[in-house]
C-alpha cells in the first residue's frame, strides 16, 4: 500500500467553519419577532434530551465549536419537522434553551440561512423556509434527512442520483487516464480488500468514498466534479451512520477492480458497465434501478 493512499484514506474531512463576516452578526437582532407571534410553547422539547447544554456535545458535528454543534441540532429539528414555519425562531429562546451566547446563535442562523433552511426579514423575524427552498444537495441536509423521518425517501433519491451520475463519470474518466490517478484508484481498491479481510467496515467505507470521489473528479467535467460531495454523502448514509457501503463484500470489491482495469485500458464502455453493476451490488439501489443487461 502506498504512503499516499494511506494518508488519503485516513485524512479527516475538512469542514467550513462558517464564521460570520464583518457586519453580519446584526442580521439576527434579538427581540426580532412581534410579541403577538410568540404564542405557544417553544418546540425545544424535541431536542435531543442527552444534549442538555450544547457545550457538552462532542466535537463530532460538522463545523467546529459551539456554533457548529448548534447548527447540527437546529438543522436536525427543522428537517425533522420539529421546528416549522408556524412561529418565528427567536434567538433569545434559542440561546436560553441551549445555553449559548447571542454570537453563537447568530452564527448558527446565518449558516442555516445559507443552506436555505431559514430566512431572516425585518419585522417578520427568522422563520423556517419551505422544503422547496432548501439546498437539498447540501451534505449536511442530506445527512439530516437520511437519519430523520424522511430517511427512506432521501436514500432512494440519493441512489437514483448516483445511478445517473457515476456510470457517466466512469465512462468519461476512461478518456482522462493518468498514471498517478490509476495508482490512487488501485490503492483504494487494495485498501478496501485489506479492510474487508480484517472486518474493518469503517476503513472500507473511507477508501470506498475516496474511490468514488476521485473517479468523479477525473471525469473531466467540472459540473460533475461539483457533485462529488453528494456521492460521498450518499455513501455515508446509504446503510448507517458508520459504514459507507451497506455490506462490504467480495462482489463490490471485484467491480471496483474491474472499473480500475477498464480505466487503465481506456475502455469507457466497460468502465460504465462495471459501475452500473457495482451500484446494483447495494441492496438499497436494487430496489430503484434495474440490473444492467449482460453483453
Amino acid at each position: 500500500m502506498s504512503t499516499l493512499a494511506h494518508t488519503m484514506m485516513t485524512a479527516a474531512r475538512s469542514a467550513d467553519s462558517g464564521l460570520a463576516g464583518p457586519g453580519e452578526l446584526d442580521r439576527y437582532p434579538y427581540a426580532e419577532a412581534p410579541v403577538a407571534d410568540r404564542v405557544g410553547a417553544p418546540a425545544w422539547d424535541a431536542a435531543d434530551p442527552e444534549l442538555g447544554r450544547v457545550g457538552r456535545r462532542t466535537a463530532g458535528s460538522r463545523g467546529r465549536g459551539l456554533h457548529g454543534q448548534l447548527v447540527q441540532q437546529l438543522g436536525q429539528m427543522i428537517v425533522s419537522g420539529d421546528l416549522g414555519a408556524d412561529r418565528p425562531l427567536v434567538p433569545e429562546e434559542i440561546g436560553q434553551r441551549f445555553e449559548v451566547s447571542r454570537t453563537v446563535v447568530r452564527e448558527s442562523l446565518r449558516v442555516l440561512e445559507a443552506k436555505g433552511l431559514v430566512s431572516a426579514r425585518p419585522n417578520v423575524g427568522t422563520r423556517v423556509r419551505p422544503v422547496s427552498d432548501w439546498n437539498l444537495l447540501d451534505p449536511d441536509i442530506i445527512e439530516w434527512r437520511a437519519f430523520g423521518p424522511q430517511r427512506d425517501d432521501q436514500r432512494r433519491e440519493l441512489n437514483e442520483l448516483r445511478w445517473t451520475i457515476e456510470p457517466l463519470a466512469a465512462r468519461l474518466a476512461a478518456g482522462h487516464g493518468r498514471d498517478e490517478v490509476q495508482q490512487r484508484l488501485a490503492d483504494m481498491v487494495e485498501i478496501m480488500g485489506h479492510a474487508m479481510g480484517q472486518g474493518d467496515a469503517l476503513t472500507f467505507s473511507r477508501a470506498d468514498a475516496e474511490f468514488h470521489s476521485l473517479l468523479i473528479q477525473v471525469a473531466g467535467n467540472r459540473m460533475l466534479e461539483h457533485l462529488s460531495g453528494i456521492v460521498s454523502a450518499a455513501l455515508q448514509v446509504s446503510g448507517g451512520p458508520v459504514t459507507g457501503c451497506d455490506r462490504p463484500n467480495e462482489a463490490s470489491l471485484v467491480q471496483h477492480g474491474r472499473i480500475v482495469d477498464a480505466l487503465a485500458a481506456g475502455d469507457g464502455t466497460a468502465a460504465e458497465a462495471a459501475m452500473r453493476q457495482l451500484l446494483t451490488v447495494h441492496p438499497e439501489v436494487e430496489r430503484v434501478v434495474p440490473a444492467p443487461r449482460e453483453h
